[in-house]
């Protein structure tokens, strides 16, 4: 293999494995910090309420994330959804991320991350994360940072922050931009095959499918190098 001047990664499901969704407990979270909720809303009458705008946005949609290229930022969409219910919380939008995250999806570092990451280190590999995620970038930064602290990201580029979400080609060249690399010397690594396989592609990166902790149905593709394990990209990449 031809070995990249630097290696992107995705976020969920690739760098860290999240547990299945439960929008209710972050809303339970969240609610703990009311202090007006005009209407007596519990958090399953809240998140019936995010569902409904979330399906009207198009946001989340199995099998339809690809389609869906603009993020709508969870620093707009919380404020509407909590203040159109009435309802008034004593934190930051930001801390409301944290708290909702924390209850409704937490996540541990897939296995083997941790070595892989230092092995690419040691080869003097260089790193960065592009991630559709509606949380707040500083958010997400400090759960990478905080759960991968030897981790030598250069950067950490979220929707969020800047608006495409992948499989658009705006989020790869900025990505190549703020690394002052060409396509053909990066690879990119993650776990949905439309956003993070055809998307790289579509930009000239080479894609590297991990299915070490898909949490998706999905379908081989045996042109797409494919891995189920960290330790199986090293030895690849030690052939």
């Amino acid at each position: 293999m031809d070995i990249p001047k630097m290696v992107l990664f995705d976020y969920g499901q690739t760098l860290f494995a999240e547990q299945a969704f439960d929008g209710v407990k972050g809303t339970e979270a969240v609610l703990q910090y009311a202090v007006k909720n005009k209407y007596h809303l519990s958090a399953e009458q809240v998140q019936a309420r995010a569902n409904e705008l979330n399906q009207e946005l198009g946001r989340f949609l199995p099998g339809k994330r690809h389609v869906m290229q603009i993020e709508v930022p969870n620093t707009m969409f919380t404020p509407y959804l909590y203040e159109s219910l009435g309802i008034e919380i004593a934190l930051s939008n930001a801390e409301i991320d944290t708290v909702f995250w924390n209850a409704a999806a937490p996540g541990v570092p897939t296995e083997g991350i941790k070595d892989f990451l230092v092995y690419l280190k040691s080869k003097g590999i260089r790193t960065g994360v592009i991630s559709n995620i509606s949380y707040a970038p500083a958010v997400v930064a400090e759960r990478i940072n905080r759960m991968l602290p030897e981790n030598d990201f250069e950067f950490i580029i979220t929707s969020s922050n800047y608006m495409f979400r992948k499989p658009n080609k705006r989020i790869f060249e900025l990505a190549l931009e703020k690394a002052g690399l060409h396509p053909e010397q990066v690879w990119y690594i993650g776990d949905q095959y439309e956003c993070d396989v055809k998307g790289s592609l579509n930009a000239g990166l080479m894609p590297i499918w991990y299915i070490g902790a898909i949490d998706l149905p999905y379908t081989e593709d045996n042109e797409i190098l494919t891995i189920t394990d960290w330790k199986e990209l090293r030895r690849r990449m030690e052939e």
